[in-house]
């Protein structure tokens, strides 16, 4: 539950955030452990967010006096089996300091507003299996783990290998 003293702003990000969301998402790299292959910029958060017309994601942030807490990073699939659009979730990072206190939950719930004002017929994003607090925390917003589909990724080598291949 949200501190009573705490003064949190959930609000949409504008390009001025870029230079205080940066390093959230760098924290993000290092908690999920790919800082390594980190290589977001402030002129890639530029340009894909703010710059281009439909912008690549949109971004909630968490405010409290004047420094973000955190954020939560998402974009449309414009059109599913259920003949509506699912918001995907590809980002959520509460600073350290300020996990505890509700921000996570106040995030959720704005995409939640999101969606439905959007009319979405679902939410998704992916979890890392060793996150054990995130997989309990969106369990207790009533969220269930997909058992029924397995996620699969391609890197670019193999991107280019198959590209290549059909040459």
């Amino acid at each position: 539950m949200l501190d009573s003293k705490v003064e949190m702003e959930i609000r949409k990000a504008v390009e001025e955030d870029v230079p205080k969301l940066l390093p959230l998402m760098r924290g993000l790299a290092e908690f999920e452990r790919y800082s390594d292959n980190f290589a977001v910029t402030e002129e890639t958060l530029r340009i894909q967010g703010f710059r281009r017309s439909p912008p690549d994601f949109y971004c909630f942030v968490a405010q409290e006096h004047g420094d973000l807490a955190g954020f939560l990073l998402y974009y449309f699939v414009a059109f599913t089996y259920r003949a509506k659009p699912n918001i995907i979730i590809k980002e959520l990072y509460v600073a350290e300091a300020h996990r505890g206190k509700g921000v996570g939950e106040l995030l959720m719930k704005a995409v939640a507003k999101e969606a439905q004002q959007a009319g979405c017929g679902m939410i998704k994003w992916w979890v890392a299996k060793w996150n054990e607090r995130g997989i309990k925390f969106y369990g207790r917003l009533g969220a269930k783990i997909d058992a029924d589909w397995h996620e699969f990724q391609m890197s670019e080598e193999a991107i280019l290998d198959l590209a290549n291949s059909l040459e």
